[in-house]
């Protein structure tokens, strides 16, 4: 068949590459031209929810700016620019039901036009947390199953009025951060958490998995009338959010959050992609999870620290990644929450199960984990970046970059777009200007995870087809306010100027010299693809093979704790061995050992 061939130190000529943003953190102009409010308007201006109590009114000012940061894409050289949709310009109260505002639609579709007409393809996100107030308002939002329906329709009109020109859709940003930052640990909005600290409202130990999903009055009964409703119907009264029924099915913000994402790409693959012809699928935060001695010298690692390695990964990953892409929640989740865990009526699997034509991967770092933690959100482990003998992991590690690269690519075999993936200088609002534009730090990280993207496909055969650096701006950072800057562009808050740092000039200058310019052709072979174990598709549909629990990790001998689930079902474990023998030692060894191969 005809291929591209490309050189051992290239990426092919179609390799996406580029710059991430999102509405909220950069738009600012939060009451123009008919935007309705988002749940971050209100709650960035709560005392305490920003680290600088400021708030995302103005953020880089790029809904008036736009044009000038798209003059910094065509700097930078970019071949594709990720930004997100704000849901509350195109739809201000956010439903089915609500009215359009032309004027949100117009602004992105004059964005659109404006990228490629300067050659750049747009990559965009449909939903970057920043919900319609209004729909938190009705029913809690994402605690409602109500959601489904109304973010199903808000992704069709953005399939109707910009399919036409976007061909790479994402549903969602990173389920995890929706589901346990906002209605978990309560730092983001809408802030919900049990620490009565944090959120006067919220249940830390069932919100994120499971509520009881709230059924409002359909009228405007007054409450009168609402009580006989409750007699009547078997409802009971909650004073702080309306009318529930005491019988509801139960519902999750991920589960809910999995439910909107998968029926938005049944109506896209259904209605628009025989004429549109795009691809869509999902965005997932993860970082890298390894056993807490994972030094070469290392004799001995610990099987209840390779399991806590595999449990962090089932929460931070296959929490989603699971169900879309096998059709199934990890067992261990299954067991750590027993009936808090949802399950899919086979309708809906039917829908989730293969919902997403690739894998977006956002990551920013590498963990070790230990054994022995109470949080379930890190699945029961202990995150640290110190490793036994004192001497730290760090936050730059292009190696575990590397090793989470394969295990995506041989556990749910899917095209992987990198979406995501940054670095924070520390101080660096501190720093004088030209002290920032030299971010020697976040050169070293990108230097180190493009070179390790390189490795992965060349060398690995993972099938690697975009990398969105984060951020092309210095933004509102969430909780952080605009503390901690992300930005490969210095951003001036005062004077809304923006400066390009010397990371900013590195990524450009690398992937301008590791893209392939032209596309080259001829009748070869297709190029060496990991080559998956006997058996591996059979035990990744079968829920029963899937990762060990801690309780089999402590009864497995050292030997057999070095061989576990085949194809990337587990975290890998190193082999014993003193030194590092080549530079890629150590991922050989994670993999191959843990696979049995």
């Amino acid at each position: 068949m005809s291929v591209e061939v490309v050189s051992p130190n290239k990426l092919p000529s179609d390799f996406l590459w580029g710059f991430a943003t999102a509405s909220f953190q950069t738009e600012g102009s939060t009451d123009a031209d008919g935007r309705g409010k988002s749940i971050w308007d209100d709650f960035a201006k709560l005392p305490g929810k920003t680290l600088d109590g400021r708030d995302g009114d103005v953020a880089t000012d790029s809904y008036k700016r736009w044009k000038e940061d798209l003059d910094l894409l065509v700097e930078y050289g970019v071949k594709s620019y990720r930004f997100s949709i704000a849901w509350s310009r195109i739809i201000p109260l956010g439903g089915r039901n609500d009215p359009i505002n032309e004027a949100g639609i117009q602004f992105y579709s004059n964005l659109i036009d404006a990228l490629l007409e300067r050659g750049i393809v747009p990559f965009v996100t449909i939903y970057h947390w920043d919900l319609p107030q209004a729909l938190y308002d009705r029913y809690k939002g994402w605690l409602s199953r109500e959601i489904v329906d109304d973010y199903v329709h808000y992704a069709k009109i953005c399939f109707e009025r910009f399919g036409d020109r976007v061909k790479y859709w994402l549903t969602m940003n990173e389920p995890w951060c929706i589901s346990v930052l906002g209605h978990g640990r309560g730092v983001f909005a809408p802030g919900r958490s049990s620490d009565r600290t944090r959120s006067p409202e919220g249940d830390s130990s069932t919100e994120p998995w499971m509520c009881v999903a709230p059924l409002f009055a359909r009228s405007s009964a007054a409450y009168s009338q609402g009580f006989l409703a409750c007699s009547r119907h078997g409802l009971i009264l909650r004073y702080d959010v309306g009318f529930y029924d005491a019988l509801a099915l139960p519902s999750s913000v991920g589960h809910n959050v999995i439910l909107s994402h998968a029926y938005a790409v049944k109506l896209y693959r259904e209605h628009f992609k025989p004429t549109q012809g795009g691809t869509i699928g999902i965005t997932l935060n993860g970082d890298w999870a390894l056993p807490y001695d994972d030094s070469p010298e290392s004799q001995y690692v610990s099987s209840c620290d390779i399991a806590a390695a595999q449990h962090a990964l089932d929460v931070a990953i296959g929490w989603f990644a699971d169900p879309i892409y096998l059709g199934y929640y990890p067992d261990y989740m299954k067991t750590m929450l027993g009936d808090r865990l949802p399950s899919f009526t086979p309708e809906d699997l039917a829908v989730v199960k293969g919902s997403s034509d690739f894998y977006g991967m956002n990551t920013y770092t590498t963990n070790l984990c230990k054994a022995g933690g109470d949080d379930e959100f890190q699945g029961k482990a202990e995150y640290t970046f110190t490793r036994p003998d004192g001497s730290q992991l760090g936050t730059q590690d292009p190696e575990g970059f590397r090793q989470l690269l394969n295990y995506l690519w041989k556990r749910y075999k899917h095209p992987i777009y990198v979406t995501e993936n940054g670095f924070a200088v520390k101080d660096e609002d501190a720093m004088p200007v030209e002290q920032a534009l030299a971010d020697h730090d976040r050169v070293q990280y990108f230097k180190g995870n493009t070179e390790a993207i390189l490795a992965a496909r060349n060398e690995d055969g993972v099938d690697i087809r975009a990398y969105f650096a984060w951020s092309l701006l210095d933004n509102f950072e969430w909780a952080d306010g605009y503390v901690t800057r992300f930005g490969l562009t210095y951003v001036d808050y005062e004077t809304q100027k923006r400066y390009p740092k010397d990371s900013g000039k590195f990524v450009s200058k690398w992937f301008k010299e590791h893209v392939a310019e032209e596309h080259k052709t001829q009748k070869t072979e297709e190029p060496k693809r990991l080559e998956l174990p006997a058996g591996a598709d059979k035990a990744q549909t079968d829920s029963t093979t899937s990762s060990p629990t801690l309780e089999s990790a402590e009864s497995t001998s050292k030997a057999a704790a070095t061989k576990r689930v085949a194809n990337g079902d587990a975290a890998p474990t190193p082999k014993k061995k003193k030194t590092k023998k080549a530079p890629f030692a150590r991922l050989t060894a994670y993999i191959s050992t843990f696979l049995g191969i």
